[in-house]
């Protein structure tokens, strides 16, 4: 099971069922993303595809010697742009994918406007998600309840997103939720439903265990997607910010402009895909080393004093400027890291983030809190941050000072869109909205599992938390994880172990859950589990995740037309 490849296969096949010739690819907003994040535009360059547009775009020129790869979610915007272009095709000839099923009103309009007979295939392509890692896949939606029901259009948007996967991956599987949660229920009934009116299209071989979907909710463990994590591709993303393979380093003191803005991705950097899930100590090492040997590489570059050391330039200067390319852009991103740890005290912050997570010495650790905001290097995230941990950890502690500690938050100054979400914190993910029991039964010499051999200046103190989902895996895998809490939807059980598990969070995960299952497909090699969410959070977005579940959000456009086909018609 790998969602990246999966993506990639459509993509390839898409471009190459329109034949040799020079191409134009159209996506939307939404396509656009999911193919950026499988494939770099050098990659489609080699597939003949000489420009990109996007359908919404006003500005774009007819080009008849083009042939059009369009690629697009099939909403009812989306199919509005689609005819009224065919009606005035800027195109010789059209080939036309949808991420998604079409339904056959739909295709009817996109037939009755294709008067001049350009159209030469209409297609579903099943990449109606975002591949964020081979086992990682997301919807980019920051925001999907109003309290704990979901908002329509995000609730339609992860139905398609989530069964999509299912197509994509040719699985069929029983679905388990969590029960405390409604919105996990919802989801679960709507992917059902999408599989009872689409049987043909999930009629897949069947296998002598069914796989496994599981639907969990983010609220029962809102600790992990608050703290600060010490792996590079969880700290880039927790201290910078990723947002579909891309990082702003535009306000990192001294960048070059080359660097202002970096595309991080394991498909095409090799060192980023070799070292994702390492600590930072290890990376600084890795760096030096990946440094040295472009320092040599340089050397025997400055050689060139016959005919043959200059065929052998020209032949390795591509390989050698990609990887000038990946070593500065490596040693910025470290240095800014190290830079931003030491500015903000992270070291002793995360030090008392892991104790409030992982022990249970209330009285210390609301010493330890009380003295980090006297502290001027730590910051107002940071603060909210250890506060809302605190709060999540001791809302039902008979001496707690919560509201001394959302007080103090205010006399520091502290922005109000931070202080909003700690102070309703216990509405979205209080000890009576979770359904399990984070911290009773938390035993530190079971639940911790240790990841790395070590950091550098960093002690495992500061990686001792684990995931609830890792006792979900753990106890999914050996028939122990409770019906009760997580039922099966309908008339169906699983008596055997399960080899595929497809895990989705909503409300969003963290990358510190992705390595956990990338450790679990490593630590059971018979067994394949991918993770997915709503989103892909650091802390911040876990706030925005919060705020707008109190608030609410504009709204996605919706899928357009209920019917759907089975199969659709090639004209």
């Amino acid at each position: 099971m790998n969602v990246m490849m999966a993506v990639k296969m459509y993509i390839s096949k898409m471009v190459e069922e329109s034949g040799p010739g020079m191409k134009v690819l159209v996506m939307d907003k939404e396509t656009t993303s999911i193919t950026s994040m499988a494939y770099a535009q050098s990659e489609i360059l080699q597939k003949e595809v000489y420009l990109f547009e996007r359908i919404d775009s006003k500005t774009r020129e007819v080009m008849k010697h083009l042939k059009a790869v369009v690629f697009v979610r099939p909403t009812r915007q989306n199919v509005e742009l689609l005819t009224q272009e065919l009606k005035c095709p800027k195109y010789s000839v059209y080939f036309i994918f949808f991420s998604n099923v079409l339904s056959k009103t739909d295709l009817k309009k996109l037939a009755e406007a294709d008067e001049h007979e350009v159209v030469r295939e209409v297609q579903e392509m099943y990449a109606d998600f975002i591949p964020a890692l081979p086992h990682l896949f997301t919807m980019n939606i920051i925001g999907c309840s109003q309290g704990t029901n979901w908002l329509p259009n995000h609730l339609s948007r992860t139905t398609d997103g989530l069964t999509a996967v299912l197509l994509a991956l040719k699985k069929c599987p029983v679905i388990r939720y969590q029960n405390s949660s409604g919105m996990s229920k919802r989801l679960a009934e709507n992917v059902r439903q999408v599989i009872s009116r689409d049987a043909a299209l999930f009629d897949f071989r069947r296998t002598d265990v069914p796989p496994v979907l599981l639907i969990l909710d983010r609220r029962d463990d809102p600790v992990t997607p608050m703290l600060n994590q010490w792996t590079y591709q969880a700290m880039v993303h927790e201290l910078l910010g990723v947002n579909n393979n891309r990082v702003d380093l535009s306000s990192v003191p001294g960048v070059s402009k080359d660097l202002q803005e970096i595309v991080l991705s394991a498909e095409q950097d090799e060192f980023y895909a070799d070292n994702l899930n390492l600590n930072f100590g290890d990376i600084g090492a890795n760096i030096k080393a990946l440094m040295d040997d472009f320092q040599k590489k340089s050397k025997s570059q400055q050689k060139v004093e016959s005919i043959a050391d200059m065929k052998a330039f020209v032949e390795t200067y591509p390989q050698f400027k990609k990887m000038s390319g990946t070593v500065s852009k490596h040693v910025t991103l470290v240095s800014e890291l190290s830079r931003l740890v030491s500015a903000r005290n992270l070291m002793e912050v995360s030090e008392v983030e892991q104790e409030l997570a992982c022990q249970s010495d209330h009285s210390a650790a609301l010493q330890k809190i009380k003295a980090l905001f006297r502290n001027d290097k730590v910051t107002e995230l940071e603060l909210t941050r250890l506060v809302m941990l605190y709060i999540v950890k001791y809302e039902r502690h008979s001496n707690n000072d919560i509201s001394g500690l959302l007080d103090e938050l205010g006399k520091q100054g502290v922005s109000e869109r931070y202080r909003r979400p700690a102070s309703a914190l216990t509405e979205y993910c209080g000890v009576r909205r979770r359904g399990v029991d984070l911290f009773g039964n938390q035993n530190p010499i079971s639940r911790t599992k240790k990841f790395f051999k070590g950091l550098k200046g960093v002690e495992n103190i500061y990686t001792q938390h684990s995931p609830l989902l890792t006792d979900i895996l753990d106890q999914l895998l050996k028939g122990k994880l409770k019906e009760q809490t997580y039922p099966y939807l309908g008339n169906t059980s699983l008596r055997d172990r399960p080899q595929d598990i497809m895990i989705f969070i909503i409300g969003g995960v963290t990358y510190e859950e992705s390595l956990a299952v990338a450790t679990f497909n490593k630590t059971y090699p018979g067994v394949r589990v991918i993770l997915g969410g709503t989103h892909v959070h650091n802390f911040k977005t876990f706030l925005e995740e919060v705020s707008v579940s109190l608030q609410g959000p504009p709204s996605l456009p919706r899928r357009s037309g209920a019917e759907r086909p089975r199969n659709l018609q090639i004209y």
